[in-house]
């Protein structure tokens, strides 16, 4: 959607292991022979992606590892953040708005950054952490379906039924791929998404920011920035943004305000593989 951040923000111009397989034991033939029987031996389920939290996700495609989230964050942010000083030729125009950029960005994060991927996203790129360990693009329990489209834990019916795909709107990723953290922006961490929900327009009104923290091209300085695509139309391609989160909460049309006291702004979340 073309939201209205963009009429109005001149002055912000900145701007998913599987677990230990079940036991069963061979029972003997008759109660009788029990005695008789040989020890019991364990034997191991089937194996198969388990989703132990219930949120959608196979553990397998779960960052469990701290150093795995971390390294996830600082790529997620920082592709996000090059976004808006040139967008890169593998982000494709068709999939330039608010929910894309959160997609484009999950999905680089998690592909090996190789001399290949450097070459292929273009300038201006440069390692910013460690390669995920757990987890690759393509290579894990679901592949390149990293989305969730539908409610409910997960079902290996679901890599064919249509419950996860590789593509996720701004209200899908709300609802089924992330989780509610609050709404004080104290509390976010880098990689976090701020979502807003605008009645009014009619056929795009939810919309969603992606929370930096530390910018990269700013050191120690601020450390609440966000980054956000603006929306497009068949007349505006829209633009990708950064600002300050003291800024937009100055906005001066206050359901773009990320505060409590703004019902527009549905609160701070983190995606489900971080969980």
């Amino acid at each position: 959607m073309r939201t209205p951040v963009h009429a109005t923000l001149g002055l912000l111009v900145a701007a998913a292991a599987l677990s230990a397989a079940g036991c069963r034991r061979h029972a003997p033939a008759h109660a009788a022979d029990a005695k008789h029987a040989p020890a019991p031996v364990a034997v191991e389920a089937p194996a198969g992606p388990v989703d132990e939290d219930r949120d959608g996700l196979p553990d397998g495609a779960e960052l469990r590892s701290f150093a795995d989230r971390e390294n996830f964050r600082r790529w997620f942010t920082a592709i996000a953040e090059a976004q808006f000083y040139a967008l890169s030729p593998e982000w494709h125009a068709e999939q330039r708005d608010c929910a894309g950029l959160v997609r484009f960005a999950l999905r680089e994060a998690l592909r090996p950054h190789d001399r290949a991927w450097f070459k292929r996203m273009g300038e201006a790129y440069e390692p910013v952490a460690p390669d995920v360990a757990a987890y690759r693009l393509g290579g894990g329990p679901v592949g390149e379906k990293l989305f969730r489209a539908a409610p409910g834990a997960f079902d290996e019916a679901d890599l064919s039924n249509g419950a996860l795909t590789e593509f996720a709107d701004a209200r899908t990723l709300r609802e089924h791929n992330a989780a509610f953290t609050g709404r004080d922006a104290r509390r976010a961490e880098a990689g976090d998404l701020l979502f807003f929900h605008q009645p009014q327009a009619r056929r795009h009104p939810h919309h969603v920011m992606l929370f930096v923290g530390r910018a990269r091209t700013d050191g120690r300085g601020a450390a609440d920035w966000v980054v956000y695509h603006t929306g497009s139309s068949p007349e505006d391609a829209g633009e990708v943004r950064k600002v300050r989160l003291a800024d937009l909460a100055r906005h001066p049309d206050p359901r773009w305000r990320p505060v409590a006291a703004n019902r527009n702004f549905l609160g701070f979340y983190r995606l489900n593989i971080l969980q």
